[in-house]
């Protein structure tokens, strides 16, 4: 008896549905056209509020140039990211006649005690924007020794 009463049941509401159905698609297309709306009250400040950003990066390349900190900043994430080591900080930054010139300390085997760390010297040229343009090992030493000097 169970089934009988759900297959009844689910016939009902298939009724219902379908002499309803005309009713909720148009409740659904009030839905999206009000969501639509509501997008574009969010579209419309955003496209005001990129214009006036937009202006000064057409200016010229001046203003894409980076801050001596910046320069430092992106030479360090790019040698993290090239090779996957743990990097300990900047050591130079400069500008160069193409862009930037950033030195970029690195642990490249760790030791316990910590003395007997391997630390790299990388040297990393960039573009006036910041991409890498190339970079190389300047040299490797072990922590805790005298500064030999680097390229800087």
């Amino acid at each position: 008896m169970p089934v009988r009463r759900r297959v009844r049941d689910e016939r009902a509401a298939g009724d219902a549905y379908e002499t309803a159905g005309d009713d909720a698609l148009d409740q659904d297309e009030l839905d999206e056209e009000d969501e639509d709306e509501f997008d574009d009250e969010l579209e419309e400040p955003e496209e005001d509020e990129e214009e006036p950003a937009r202006a000064p990066r057409g200016a010229g390349r001046r203003s894409r140039r980076l801050s001596a900190a910046t320069a430092g900043m992106a030479g360090l994430r790019h040698i993290a990211a090239l090779t996957g080591k743990h990097t300990e900080g900047v050591t130079l930054v400069q500008p160069a006649e193409d862009g930037w010139l950033a030195e970029v300390e690195v642990v490249e085997d760790r030791h316990v005690p910590s003395t007997g760390d391997m630390l790299a010297l990388y040297q990393v040229e960039m573009d006036p924007e910041g991409e890498l343009l190339s970079y190389r090992r300047v040299r490797r030493y072990r922590r805790g020794r005298g500064d030999g000097g680097g390229t800087g």
